[in-house]
């Protein structure tokens, strides 16, 4: 019995999607028809996922880039924003994140928020690792790929003392902002930016007080 599955694939390189079209077309299973549509941008996208919830026939699985152009009225700026919109309207959508950030507080952050069925960091990416996460996708999600599931475990242990706020603390110091700019990035004052740097060089055994010394120590138990 065939089962059709409609597909979207959101990415602003079109080669790209062409790849992912022609791995998935080649390697599907005898019984599975897969509908492809293709958007190379936030305005693209949404306006397929609405037109397919108008035509009562909404996807199955969504493909979808983290960098992405913003869209024209500014409220969709990555694909973040995309795959936290489609959860919304496309509840039963399965999604799967591509991308080729592979930062811990990143990575940690997706996975969070969105929930993913799938998650791939582009450099990894191989024919037979997209074609084996499309059926896990399906069939038994979630499916993350090595290098997310490295990080992840990475983090297990940075669970029990970081919260989000001390997390994107290490990861905005190690992007070169500035302690007292901070505050308006984190939703804090400089005074609790402060206290909570105090707090994670106590964390981290810091005993010179440097930032430097905090970035490497977080670095090198894979919290940043």
């Amino acid at each position: 019995m065939t089962k059709r599955i409609k597909i979207l694939m959101t990415d602003d390189h079109p080669m790209i999607i062409e790849g992912y079209q022609n791995t998935l077309l080649s390697t599907k299973k005898p019984e599975q028809e897969l509908k492809i549509d293709t958007a190379n941008n936030c305005d693209q996208s949404i306006a397929a996922m609405e037109s397919s919830l108008s035509a009562n026939d909404p996807y199955n699985v969504l493909f979808i880039d983290i960098k992405m152009p913003p869209s024209g009225d500014g409220k969709f700026n990555s694909g973040e924003d995309l795959a936290m919109h489609a959860r919304k309207i496309l509840p039963d959508a399965k999604i799967v994140i591509l991308t080729m950030f592979n930062e811990t507080y990143r990575i940690h952050n997706i996975v969070e928020q969105i929930k993913p069925e799938g998650f791939l960091i582009k450099s990894d990416l191989t024919s037979s690792e997209l074609a084996s996460a499309f059926q896990a996708v399906l069939n038994n999600p979630p499916f993350y790929s090595g290098t997310v599931s490295s990080y992840l475990k990475q983090t297990v242990v940075s669970d029990i003392y970081l919260d989000d706020k001390n997390r994107k603390i290490l990861y905005l110091l190690s992007q070169g902002i500035k302690t007292k700019n901070l505050a308006e990035h984190v939703d804090l004052s400089l005074s609790a930016v402060e206290k909570r740097k105090k707090q994670l060089k106590v964390l981290f055994a810091v005993d010179d007080g440097q930032d430097e010394t905090l970035l490497h120590e977080a670095r090198t138990l894979g919290f940043i």
